[in-house]
Formats: C-alpha cells, structure tokens, sequence
C-alpha cells in the first residue's frame, strides 16, 4: 500500500471524483463569500497593496474565489499573490485558470512549484524582512512533516494587522473516527494525515495565539465504496484511506473492516438511498 499524495497522477484524478461528489467547495465557497470578506477589508483597511500567499495551491479554483472576494472588498488595491505548489500539472492548471478568469488586473502572480518546506528555505533566502497580509493554507497541513513548525514560520510572515487562514478536517467528523481506528494501518510515510482542527487548536491555545474558529458542514457521497468492482468506488478508497488503489492492495480482512466501519453512524448517514460521509471542515483564522 502507497501513499495517494506521492502519485500526482492518480491523486489529482481521485481529487476530481472527489470534487464532483463532495459539498467541500460549496461549503467553503459560503464562508469565503458570507465570513471572509469582513476580515479582508479589515486587514486591508488603509492599503494600497496587499500581499497574499497560497500554501498548497492545487488547480486554483478556491485561490481565485478569495481573490475574486478581496479584489471585491478592496477594488482599488494592488494584490501580489504568491502561489505554493509542488504539483507541476496542479500548478499548471491554476495558471489556466487565472488566465481564464476577468477582473485580475491589479493582481500580479509569483509561481512556486514546491513544497511549503521549500518555499520557506526560499523565502529566508530571497527576501527575509518582507511581511505579508495574508496567508492560506487549505487542506494542505495534511502534507508537512511539521504542522506545527509549518504554522509558525508562516505566522510570522504576517504584518501586524495580517492573518493566517488554515482550513482542516474537524476532530468530530467521519474521517477523524475513522483515521483514529485505523491510522496505523494507513499512514506510508512521516506524515501526519491523522491531522484534525482540535490539533491545531489545541496547540494554538496552548501557545495563547488568538484565532476564531469557523464549522464548515460537509458530505462525501461515498456510496460506490459499497460496489464490489465500481471503479469510481475504489477511488474513493483511495481517498479516504489517503492509499493508491486501496481496494486491490489492502489485505482482504483490513478492506472488510473499513468497509463496515464506513457504515457506521458516526460516520455516515444514508439519505434517500446514498451513504454521505461526515467530511465536515473547520476554518481557523489566525493573528499574528
């Protein structure tokens, strides 16, 4: 069994599928329409430009929707948009995107293909003084060897006014119960993909950093996992297990275990035939 996140090629198209069948990106798309645009304005309040810095890029789609929010809230302010991303046909993707998309004339765009590791050593190296506004870091802290330390040094790219926003599967959620039945079976690598929210918060409280917390509900419709054969079921595997090809490389008696265990309340709940998984995200916005 691998790890999905070393497979571009097969991650970015369980990425897709898992698009089309989550509410992830509505649900993020109302708090980055309904929450986030009083904090924008209220960093930028003042500026002439604004700076901003996306940890974990992807295809773009959410990246753009929180420029498109800023540019609305700030419409006279030069944004410079740093953009993090070890994902050559992700990052190539995003560009597609920004070049496809109106209203981006105040917005100027450095492209980093590599890992938030990477672009820290870069950043000390390039330009150690320069403050940021703010900073992104959606469903990425999955993918650090330390979230924590991860955390901190970006933190500390902020202007005094600036925040961080880091979005995270919540402690309470099905992929949550799941990973803490059967982490160890699951993780291939250093990381830490058993990472919820309540880690993060716990160590952010801990440290008396002050951040708000926002729910995000959720669902994955998970019920092709339950198709012996369905090749968009074994996708979802891959998913929610963060392994290639689980279905076909797991033993027989650990596949049976997370199948059953899927089933479970405090995972999903069956609505008019289809079996939803509890995805539900939280979003943390950060001072400096």
């Amino acid at each position: 069994m691998k790890f999905l996140a070393f497979d571009y090629k097969r991650y970015y198209t369980s990425f897709r599928l898992f698009l089309d069948l989550s509410s992830e990106h509505q649900a993020m798309s109302q708090f980055i329409r309904g929450s986030l645009p009083d904090i924008l304005a209220r960093i930028g309040e003042g500026k002439t430009t604004f700076d901003v810095i996306s940890v974990g890029t992807g295809t773009g789609e959410v990246d753009l929707e929180i420029l498109s929010q800023l540019i609305k809230v700030l419409p006279d302010v030069k944004v410079g948009c740093d953009m993090v991303e070890p994902s050559e046909p992700m990052l190539e993707k995003c560009k597609d995107v920004v070049s496809r998309t109106p209203k981006l004339e105040n917005a100027n765009f450095t492209w980093n293909q590599m890992t938030a590791s990477e672009f820290e050593k870069h950043w000390r190296d390039r330009q150690p003084e320069k403050k940021v506004d703010f900073i992104h870091m959606i469903q990425m802290l999955y993918y650090v060897v330390d979230p924590v330390g991860t955390i901190s040094f970006f933190r500390s790219l902020l202007n005094e006014n600036g925040k961080l926003l880091v979005i995270l599967i919540s402690g309470e959620c099905g992929w949550s119960k799941l990973w803490s039945i059967y982490g160890n079976e699951f993780t291939r690598s250093d990381l830490d993909q058993s990472l919820t929210a309540a880690n993060i918060k716990r160590y952010l409280t801990a440290e008396g950093i002050n951040f708000e917390t926002f729910t995000l509900p959720t669902k994955l419709d998970i019920t092709d996992c339950f198709i012996p054969g369905n090749k968009k079921g074994e996708l979802l595997l891959d998913v929610v297990t963060e392994l290639v090809d689980f279905s076909h490389t797991a033993p027989p008696e650990l596949k049976a275990s997370v199948l059953d265990y899927l089933r479970r309340p405090d995972c999903t709940t069956e609505v008019n035939g289809r079996v939803l998984f509890n995805t539900t995200l939280e979003a943390l916005v950060l001072s400096q």
